[in-house]
């Protein structure tokens, strides 16, 4: 039976858009290191569990879907540097190649997210991060939590996000961080008008494996939901 859900993943991918690539300098390895790895491997095998399933094959290097369009810092939406303080770009994206970066990658997505909440229950947001800080980030060189769970305090009830903590530390035997390092991206703040939305961040350290990662996740999630039905 699939979930009344809608599953984003918008940060799995390790392409470089044909728009920008004569420019770029950026290995694939660097690209890959500023995504989300093992994002795919956690989220994707869950593309079946719910009604609606969203990703991207573009590197959030050269655009990054959980940043607000109009977002031009180093690490905003079309970047200058990834998170670890890499360049990019041999010459920075003129003005054109930038509209046409937002016209057909960015756009499109945002679209889609609003177009596919349309009568579901719940908005999730599928992340992996580093498991100490980056240079570039909310927390420099700091270790984080195996999991985080982020709400942007009011896209989603306050009992819901509880809840799932608790299912996740329950499925996984972990201790889930609420909104710490982070609050909710851009995607939650934009599209929780649609839908409650939260965002998940699985730490890559190798605590366990992306398949039990997953795993867990899909029991925590199911069991979740039913929680909804039944108590919220």
């Amino acid at each position: 039976m699939r979930l009344s859900a809608l599953l984003s993943v918008p940060h799995a991918g390790e392409k470089a858009p044909p728009e920008v690539k004569d420019i770029s300098i950026l290995s694939r390895e660097d690209a890959r290191a500023d995504g989300d790895v093992g994002a795919a491997a956690i989220f994707h095998p869950l593309r079946n569990d719910v009604f609606e399933f969203l990703t991207t094959d573009i590197a959030r290097a050269y655009v990054d879907l959980n940043r607000a369009p109009d977002d031009f810092r180093p690490d905003g939406v079309i970047k200058s540097h990834t998170c670890w303080d890499v360049p990019i770009y041999r010459t920075p994206p003129t003005a054109e190649e930038i509209a046409l970066l937002l016209d057909r990658y960015y756009r499109p997505y945002h679209s889609e997210l609003s177009i596919r909440a349309r009568g579901i229950r719940v908005g999730i947001d599928g992340h992996t991060m580093a498991a100490s800080g980056p240079p570039i980030g909310p927390d420099p060189g700091q270790p984080r939590p195996d999991l985080c769970l982020s709400n942007a305090d009011g896209t989603c009830p306050q009992a819901w996000i509880e809840r799932f903590a608790f299912r996740l530390e329950q499925a996984l035997g972990i201790e889930v961080s609420l909104n710490f390092p982070f609050q909710g991206g851009y995607i939650l703040r934009r599209r929780y008008g649609d839908i409650p939305w939260i965002q998940v961040e699985f730490s890559r350290a190798p605590f366990l494996s992306d398949r039990e990662k997953s795993r867990g996740f899909r029991q925590a999630l199911r069991t979740w939901m039913k929680d909804l039905d039944e108590y919220f």
